[in-house]
């Protein structure tokens, strides 16, 4: 049965008078993100661009292809390395049945994605599964439709998360970052910070032993690997080089981290795309990039002989922990960033300053990403704000 079919069949349950009529939405959303729907616009309308709610949303997805890849890949290889350094033949969790079977070689791209796959894919599924309840929930109470703005969220979370988080974490934390962090402002369209991001953050300080240190990055019990990141703020490129990591293959994203933060490449790829498609906004992203260069120089000029931090070139925190992916995809969430294109640069300058400082001036809180782009998202009303007025005078005086 093709997917076209399953759709017809169940559609009489859902449409309106059905049995599940409150799932309605639901549906919909998953029958319109495979297939163009036949409804157009009547009536007089005004539209200047034919990229709706529903086909930016579906871009953004589309935009995290090769991350997932990556995810799946870069996830197995380092649980199947880890497997070989410690010298086990089999896993001892649910996964070994199935490992067993493909084997744990690091060097056999088919295991690798295979057991990447086992670790990625139940977080994702729990989050759709826990957030499509509340996003079900909060539409039939207030009786609008579940839109595409919850695909991309829950991709992103589950992107953002440590390969070995327990399952019931995911469920809290998605749970916070819809019902707190977009649901209670009005849902989709009306949240001030970014709900993946929300979510996250709840994660970190509310079990901060599962969601940071050397024990969470590798989904191998019994197995420590720090990330590079952690390295440089622990001893500088030295203690990076020691443990055989090289600009390069941080960038392409062998090494340890959160499932889908690892490859900058897979990053850039996605980021091409939703440039050209028009999606996100280049302001933001050369922001955050210029912002996170001029400091880390700063920064370098500066020097210190006891903070290693200090010495950290621009383009090597590029490629650590999850400054691309926050860039790419975090910061340019339309709905939390700055809306005026001057604010746009100084909200990505904003966060490209921060979480240098972050990153050095702090280094019990190697990464700073986060905390960056949640600390601009409230300051995004603002910074729009303070534009807005200036183009008021600006004009006043020009016309006065």
């Amino acid at each position: 049965m093709s997917a076209r079919d399953f759709l017809d069949k169940i559609e009489p349950y859902f449409t309106k008078g059905g049995k599940l009529e409150r799932y309605y939405g639901l549906y919909e959303m998953v029958d319109t993100f495979i297939y163009t729907p036949a409804e157009v616009t009547r009536g007089a309308t005004h539209v200047r661009d034919g990229n709706d709610l529903k086909r930016t949303m579906t871009f953004v997805v589309i935009a995290t292809f090769f991350c997932i890849l990556m995810a799946m890949f870069n996830t197995g290889y380092q649980a199947n390395h880890a497997m070989e350094v410690m010298g086990l033949e089999s896993a001892t969790s649910w996964r070994g049945m199935i490992m067993d079977f493909f084997g744990y070689n690091s060097m056999n791209p088919v295991s690798n994605f295979v057991h990447g796959a086992l670790f990625f894919l139940p977080i994702y599924i729990v989050t759709l599964a826990v957030g499509g309840v509340w996003e079900v929930l909060f539409a039939t109470v207030r009786g609008h439709e579940v839109n595409e703005g919850f695909l991309v969220s829950s991709m992103l979370y589950s992107l953002i998360l440590p390969p070995d988080i327990p399952l019931w974490q995911v469920a809290l934390g998605i749970s916070f970052g819809i019902v707190i962090g977009k649901e209670v402002f009005g849902g989709t369209g009306k949240n001030f910070l970014n709900p993946a991001l929300t979510g996250r953050a709840f994660l970190f300080f509310a079990y901060p032993a599962s969601m940071s240190g050397d024990a969470v990055w590798v989904g191998v019990d019994g197995y420590t690997a720090a990330t590079p990141l952690g390295l440089a703020a622990a001893g500088g490129l030295d203690a990076v080089y020691d443990k055989g990591y090289g600009w390069f293959q941080t960038f392409f994203g062998f090494m340890p981290g959160s499932i889908g933060e690892t490859s900058t490449l897979a990053i850039l790829i996605g980021a091409a795309f939703l440039l050209y498609t028009r999606i996100a906004s280049y302001r933001i992203m050369g922001g955050v990039l210029i912002g996170m260069i001029v400091t880390s120089i700063i920064f370098n000029v500066i020097g210190s002989d006891t903070n290693p931090m200090f010495a950290l070139p621009w383009y090597w925190h590029l490629t650590l922990g999850g400054f691309a992916f926050g860039m790419v995809y975090m910061a340019t969430d339309p709905v939390s960033a700055a809306m005026t294109n001057t604010g746009r640069w100084v909200f990505g300058a904003l966060i490209g300053m921060m979480v240098i400082l972050i990153r050095v001036v702090n280094p019990a809180f190697p990464e700073g990403m986060m905390l960056s782009i949640l600390f601009a998202n409230m300051f995004a009303p603002i910074i729009d704000y303070f534009v807005v007025q200036a183009n008021i005078r600006r004009r006043i005086k020009r016309h006065a």
